[in-house]
């Protein structure tokens, strides 16, 4: 228990360190990078779904991804996020505002990609009565919004 408290706290000490020194991570830019033609990925009207349900709340970019691969597809939130909702706890508790854009980007790269969503077979193997299975399946459950495990 004591080396899991440790591991924690060495994440969130790293995580920290990445946050930008003005306090403002609120504005910063998530990017995917998508496998079509930036004309393919969104050229003007509405972003592409599910990016469009957020609105005038979301600022939308696409620009060639580097080395020729395809296309960036930038999203960020216009509005300015309350103090604290970018927080460690804020997003493990899954209550961070970006965490829905992160979302939907990822679900409109696999839409423009794929043509659907993947989802992962339900109920998931390692939720058994395991402590292990346990915290497994409490970190599967909190990485659908930061899309890492």
């Amino acid at each position: 228990m004591l080396l899991l408290g440790a591991s924690l706290g060495a994440v969130a000490v790293a995580r920290a360190r990445r946050h930008r020194p003005d306090g403002n991570d609120g504005d910063r830019w998530l990017v995917v990078t998508v496998n079509r033609a930036p004309a393919d990925v969104y050229e003007s009207g509405p972003p592409p779904r599910p990016l469009d349900r957020f609105g005038d709340d979301l600022e939308v970019r696409v620009r060639p991804a580097p080395g020729d691969r395809g296309t960036e597809l930038s999203a960020r939130l216009r509005r300015p996020l309350p103090p604290g909702a970018t927080s460690f706890p804020a997003r493990l508790a899954g209550r961070d505002p970006r965490q829905e854009v992160r979302t939907a980007l990822r679900e409109a790269k696999a839409l423009l990609e794929a043509g659907e969503v993947m989802l992962p077979d339900h109920p998931p193997t390692a939720t058994g009565g395991t402590p292990a299975g346990k915290l497994v399946g409490l970190l599967s459950r909190r990485s659908g919004g930061e899309g890492v495990l």
